[in-house]
């Protein structure tokens, strides 16, 4: 075991456990992210996912690296917290191999260890770690890594606000505004507006559309992305903004930033 429930966390911002969310309980987000915490301390483990939750995020917890593939397998999560000294496979190696696999490619993973050399960090982050916390770590600390990582790798799944060509869309009020006006949308076209708006200028097609808006977990038709395109092309038309959710023939959509 990599160290004790004390020193996982900076003394000064250790979370009280007086009051805290349980993971059915906490905190409902509309951008909350699915974070897989992977840490073989169970005591470390709990305090991590009650500062996740605490941060309007769901935690998704594993003990090993075999562990957190099976849950990786069962649901892309949007960020990977993740252990180096875990049992068995090591983080590191863990790390290895979903960076070598072109699904899991692409998920955001940040390494909490006590290896606090700086080879260990660049050996790290050369295997394709996005940040790197040695423990022991504040929450406010791990909670702005995590907020900053989001921000890079996945803005749909943060509470910035995003505005293109005179549309605004605020996550933490779930409003769409076009100047003074309120656009009406449904959840599903509200999510699939809020990827496009962070994600501009880039083709996706229908699969990797549903891969980010639904979740690769999810099974259901293609054509459904076409549905709710329209019913979000119907409610852009009141007030010109159609005109950015573009067609791409025999590739997908694009939103456009002009």
């Amino acid at each position: 075991m990599e160290q004790t429930r004390q020193a996982a966390f900076a003394p000064s911002y250790a979370p009280s456990p007086v009051g805290s969310p349980t993971r059915e309980s906490h905190r409902e987000s509309t951008v909350a992210a699915n974070i897989l915490v992977v840490e073989d301390e169970a005591a470390i483990q709990e305090l991590i996912a009650i500062n996740v939750e605490q941060a309007g995020h769901r935690a998704v917890l594993a003990g090993d690296a075999e562990d957190a593939y099976i849950k990786v397998q069962q649901r892309l999560p949007d960020l990977i917290l993740l252990d180096w000294m875990l049992p068995g496979m090591s983080g590191l190696e863990f790390l290895r191999r979903m960076k070598a696999n072109a699904r899991t490619q692409r998920i955001p993973v940040i390494m909490l260890t006590a290896r606090a050399e700086e080879l260990d960090k660049l050996h790290g982050l050369e295997t394709g770690a996005d940040d790197y916390i040695v423990k022991p770590f504040s929450t406010r600390e791990l909670n702005a890594r995590i907020k900053a990582v989001l921000r890079r790798r996945a803005p749909q799944m943060t509470e910035d606000r995003a505005d293109i060509g005179g549309l605004s869309l605020d996550p933490t009020t779930h409003r769409v505004m076009a100047g003074s006006q309120e656009l009406v949308l449904g959840p599903t076209e509200f999510k699939l507006l809020h990827f496009f708006m962070t994600h501009t200028e880039r083709v996706y097609s229908r699969t990797q559309i549903l891969d980010h808006v639904w979740g690769d977990h999810v099974f259901i038709e293609e054509r459904t992305v076409d549905v709710h395109i329209r019913r979000l092309r119907a409610v852009l038309q009141e007030t010109g903004h159609d005109r950015l959710l573009q067609t791409v023939r025999g590739s997908g959509y694009r939103f456009a930033r002009e």
